[in-house]
């Protein structure tokens, strides 16, 4: 191939001939060196060489970065690696290998907890979960940036500011400093304050800190025995349910004669559901009316575990007419007009007041959830129907794989366990004469 000494006005003036996909030009100067230029006028610096009987070619850059001296010269080292018997590919993709390499243990040595905290809740919004083989739950996600927020925002309801989480001091920590050291100070810390919210912090920081294993970027970082060393086991504090947090028989007909009493019939009648549908606080308060159907006595809730699809429990006949009785305002069941986004709130100030003025201990809502769970023994409910009812995972093979109950059965259990929580509060209520009714369609 004919050779020329290359000057700017030859490479400005090359241009590709009319037919062509592409053209080259060679120096003379410098062995290896061509210019190519293709039909749409783009043209680049390559270089040529021969190794191993093959022909190696390989881009330099755009004429409009590369002068020709520095094009020349790196095409005289490029010449030099064919001549010792290296493919100046295999040569580059070396370099960007070892560069990667430099960028990963760079990250790892200067990477933050909160640096790897936020790749891991973008692996957990994207990814799916191997357990349930189903997205995270937006309340999943929510639980893990609340407990690592630094706080001092505005509470979204209320006045005031959110409180720092549990894990917020580890996150301006490099990662390699979770040792078990660190993080047995900073449980035993939290400890002190925060028990239950420490013990559950751990287990997110557990999960975490194991996911970091599997990562490339942060692989090795963290110490093995960070978070299972027995400096750490020994400061972890017992999760628990709070001592009492559920209502007793004998205790119902005050608690149903105090909430009964309440001002607002929004929040007596949410906190009655509560009590005898055993739902979740958030599944109940964001109950529409249209996820309740009076004529074939069912709810619609959203559940925590069946995120997408939600789960479909029977509307006992003294709870129908508690909501049938509610103001329609909006779209919401529980609705509030002083609220925000139209519905209830926040409840515990009356349930609250309640107790004392019932003169029984403290009960969470969440306690009673946990009520209609023990209560419901007293009727000998299935232990599978309640979980059913309550949305709990069938824990067993049995319930899991050979348990299909329809709706109509568990709206007989349910509707016994509502029956014998007004009998033991003394509460009259005649459910033949609630409204609306079962529509019976008769055969022709």
């Amino acid at each position: 191939m004919a050779r020329v000494n290359f000057t700017v006005v030859r490479v400005e003036g090359h241009s590709c001939p009319t037919g062509k996909s592409q053209s080259f030009i060679w120096d003379a100067k410098a062995s290896g060196l061509g210019l190519r230029v293709t039909a749409n006028g783009a043209k680049s610096y390559i270089f040529q060489g021969k190794i191993h009987g093959g022909t190696v070619r390989v881009t330099i850059g755009d004429p409009k970065d590369w002068t020709i001296e520095k094009a020349q010269k790196e095409a005289r080292r490029l010449q030099t690696l064919v001549d010792e018997g290296t493919d100046p590919r295999e040569h580059r993709a070396e370099q960007r290998a070892a560069y990667e390499s430099r960028k990963v243990e760079a990250r790892r040595q200067t990477a933050t907890v909160g640096e790897a905290w936020a790749d891991y809740l973008e692996y957990l919004r994207t990814a799916i979960s191997p357990k349930t083989k189903k997205p995270r739950s937006p309340r999943y996600l929510a639980d893990h940036e609340a407990l690592a927020s630094p706080g001092g925002a505005p509470l979204k309801r209320g006045k005031g500011k959110t409180v720092r989480g549990p894990l917020a001091s580890l996150m301006t920590l490099k990662l390699s400093s979770l040792t078990a050291k660190t993080v047995a100070a900073w449980l035993e810390g939290e400890s002190r304050q925060r028990p239950t919210n420490a013990a559950h912090a751990y287990r997110l920081l557990k999960a975490f800190i194991r996911w970091c294993g599997g990562q490339d970027e942060y692989s090795g970082t963290v110490a093995p025995d960070a978070y299972d060393s027995p400096k750490v086991t020994a400061v972890l504090p017992q999760s628990k349910a709070k001592e009492g947090d559920c209502l007793q028989r004998e205790q119902l007909p005050a608690w149903f004669d105090a909430v009964r009493k309440i001002q607002n019939p929004v929040i007596s009648a949410y906190l009655q559901a509560l009590l005898i549908t055993g739902a979740r606080r958030e599944e109940m308060a964001a109950l529409k009316w249209a996820d309740v159907d009076f004529q074939w006595r069912s709810l619609h809730i959203s559940d925590k575990v069946e995120t997408e699809t939600g789960r479909v429990i029977p509307l006992p006949p003294y709870v129908a007419s508690l909501l049938a009785a509610l103001p329609r305002r909006n779209e919401w069941v529980f609705s509030s007009p002083a609220a925000a986004d139209g519905k209830i709130a926040e409840p515990r100030i009356a349930h609250n007041q309640a107790l004392t003025a019932a003169g029984l201990p403290h009960v969470t809502l969440h306690g009673l959830r946990r009520s209609f769970g023990t209560l419901s023994e007293w009727c000998e409910v299935p232990v599978g129907v309640v979980a059913q009812l309550m949305g709990h995972t069938a824990s067993a093979i049995a319930e899991k794989h050979y348990r299909r109950r329809p709706l109509d059965l568990l709206r007989m259990w349910h509707d016994k366990i509502e029956v014998w929580m007004l009998g033991q509060a003394g509460i009259q209520f005649d459910a033949q004469q609630a409204k609306p009714a079962l529509k019976v369609i008769t055969a022709a």
